[in-house]
């Protein structure tokens, strides 16, 4: 397939390799340029708008950061009239409103719209065991289901758009429950004097352990959280875009108050742009 890609971070750079490696022609386009040189040495087509993109591919994915950010590349007036018999599959973390309202402002302009988030980061990405979730239509998943195996071997249709970011947001809040629960007692265990190793090795064989643990204990234990799979700006959005919607639904979110400040509180540090592993500063700060 011709496939467009719009935002180059950390999973949209991953897609795109994948997706040329995998036989698809991908064209990309970035709002810093920059960002997209590293691809263009792969044979990766680098437009130079996104209207450009938009037009000549079969479809278009975006990895844009935010819904403010689809709105002003995608939306804009050089853009909109570019949208009419194109297809455009949203793939990052937004709001089920959100989605709902571009998949409207697609179809005023003659376009279809679905989205399609994923779980999962640069390795799943590149190895293609990306967990998608697919909100839209049955006919939507049959037509790109091609281009989604090429990414995960299952993508799975939640429902209609905004189903499938509502369970995006749900996946994303459990990230930021993990890591902080992990990381407390991590530190506390450290404190104390007990092996870290005895401790991962009780966990593992108990129905608490999450493959998440194990694969960011040595970020925490080096306190090293560079080259991020995924920021802790980026986590703080999702978690803001989570409790908007489920305070919506009349859910007690107390329980969350206390996360959020740890993200926070990281980010006022200088940590939001590396891992957000590096709430570990926050909860366990060095002594």
């Amino acid at each position: 397939m011709n496939v467009a890609i719009l935002g180059t971070g950390v999973l949209g750079r991953a897609v795109a390799e994948r997706l040329k490696a995998t036989g698809h022609a991908v064209t990309v386009y970035n709002r810093t340029r920059s960002k997209t040189e590293p691809l263009q040495t792969l044979g990766i087509d680098v437009a130079s708008s996104a209207a450009q993109a938009i037009r000549q591919t079969d479809c278009t994915l975006l990895f844009l950061a935010d819904a403010e950010a689809i709105r002003s590349v995608m939306l804009n007036p050089d853009v909109r009239a570019s949208l009419a018999g194109r297809t455009i599959i949203q793939m990052g973390t937004i709001g089920p409103q959100e989605s709902r309202e571009f998949r409207n402002a697609v179809a005023d302009l003659g376009g279809n719209y679905c989205e399609a988030p994923v779980l999962g980061s640069i390795a799943e990405a590149k190895a293609g065991t990306l967990l998608l979730m697919v909100g839209g239509t049955q006919s939507q998943l049959q037509r790109w289901a091609p281009l989604f195996r090429s990414l995960g071997q299952h993508p799975r249709l939640v429902g209609p758009v905004g189903q499938a970011a509502s369970l995006k947001l749900a996946l994303n809040q459990l990230i930021a429950a993990e890591i902080t629960a992990f990381s407390l007692s991590l530190g506390f265990l450290q404190r104390t004097g007990v092996s870290v190793d005895l401790f991962m090795s009780v966990l593992k064989e108990s129905a608490l352990f999450a493959p998440a643990f194990e694969k960011k204990l040595p970020r925490l234990l080096q306190r090293h959280y560079g080259h991020p799979n995924f920021s802790t700006t980026h986590l703080l959005k999702d978690m803001d875009l989570f409790l908007a919607e489920a305070n919506e639904t009349g859910l007690v979110t107390r329980t969350l108050d206390g996360i959020r400040s740890v993200l926070e509180n990281a980010i006022a540090q200088g940590h939001g742009p590396v891992d957000y592993s590096a709430v570990y500063e926050e909860i366990n700060p060095q002594r």
